[in-house]
């Protein structure tokens, strides 16, 4: 999910994507490589850097490189088409919740990114779910994602639901675009979204300060609601008015954007206790000290629920699992504050 950018134009293509990118009004004091990553949203500066080694870069139809001081005007930039990712089987343990000839419904452990990436080529839950399912996964959704039809961060555990079956792939993707699901996470915060309960509803987009993290924005981005219950307030204040040091809050997805709920809450200043991103902030000592005696080294934040309608049979479906051991074990140590 990218924001617009009136400076990126692009056209795909076999052969990669050509992208225009005008640095015309641009602060033309600072290095090529960051001009061109500012406008153009996605491609990473990294990216661009071996772009520009490999000559990939132009003005005028002449090469560029990161040593040329930049120009005002429209820089070409040729990214080669990516390679699709072939996963391949892993005997990964799964905890299936449910099973049959056209979905799997499993609870995630945190750690396991849904499918592979950069970074995390192996160890997927596509990985495991190649051989768990065997032959009836091959093909449903594309080679790089088979079966995927949403994600949970790779940090965050809880309840998955995936295709094995081109209908069901199909059903599920149109309930989820319908947000026709009912998906409730658990979260422990750092103090408390005010008041107890309510509606998180704003734009989320890339932050322009930091394209590898989501944002609040007042224009652009997309429509993001999400519904919040502080169910447990922990190292209440002396003040009746006080802010706790700490709550577990469920939240219910109206939409699904990405880190939407990490961001909503953040924005409410109750960030998602153990979150490396959006977690700004020091928690008080006896949070701090309950963390680390717990051993949480992630984001506290647990997709409990995951509720729908079975894209083939009809049948009414809800799943819903406990927070695991190292959120337990959290909840249980604050509950001593």
């Amino acid at each position: 999910m990218e924001d617009d950018a009136e400076e990126l134009e692009g056209t795909a293509s076999g052969q990669g994507q050509r992208l225009i990118a005008d640095l015309s009004g641009q602060d033309l004091t600072q290095r090529l490589d960051r001009l061109l990553a500012d406008v153009l949203p996605g491609v990473s500066r990294a990216r661009l850097q071996t772009l520009l080694a490999e000559g990939a870069v132009s003005l005028d139809g002449r090469p560029v490189s990161s040593r040329d001081r930049p120009q005002s005007g429209s820089y070409v930039v040729l990214v080669p088409p990516v390679a699709p990712a072939e996963p391949k089987p892993e005997a990964i343990l799964l905890t299936v919740l449910f099973e049959d000839a056209d979905l799997i419904v499993i609870d995630k452990p945190a750690g396991m990114a849904a499918h592979p990436a950069p970074g995390t080529e192996t160890g997927t839950l596509v990985n495991a779910l190649l051989h768990h399912c065997g032959a009836s996964l091959s093909g449903i959704g594309g080679v790089a994602r088979p079966g995927i039809v949403h994600r949970l961060d790779k940090d965050t555990s809880g309840v998955m639901v995936a295709a094995k079956s081109d209908r069901a792939h199909a059903g599920l993707s149109a309930l989820f675009a319908a947000h026709d699901i009912e998906r409730t996470y658990i979260a422990l915060t750092r103090g408390a979204p005010s008041p107890d309960r309510g509606r998180i509803e704003t734009l989320i987009g890339r932050s322009s300060s930091d394209r590898k993290k989501m944002a609040v924005l007042k224009s652009g981005g997309r429509n993001a609601i999400t519904d919040y219950v502080v169910q447990t307030r922990f190292g209440l204040p002396a003040k009746a008015s006080g802010a706790p040091m700490a709550a577990r809050v469920a939240c219910t997805l109206q939409t699904g954007r990405t880190h939407q709920i990490r961001v909503h809450l953040a924005s409410r200043g109750a960030p998602i206790l153990g979150d490396p991103t959006y977690g700004s902030g020091s928690p008080a000592i006896p949070v701090r000290t309950a963390i680390a005696e717990a051993g949480l080294d992630r984001q506290a934040l647990h997709a409990a629920v995951l509720g729908f309608v079975h894209p083939v049979t009809g049948q009414a479906l809800r799943f819903e699992t406990a927070p695991p051991a190292d959120m337990a074990r959290l909840e249980a140590l604050l509950s001593a504050i």
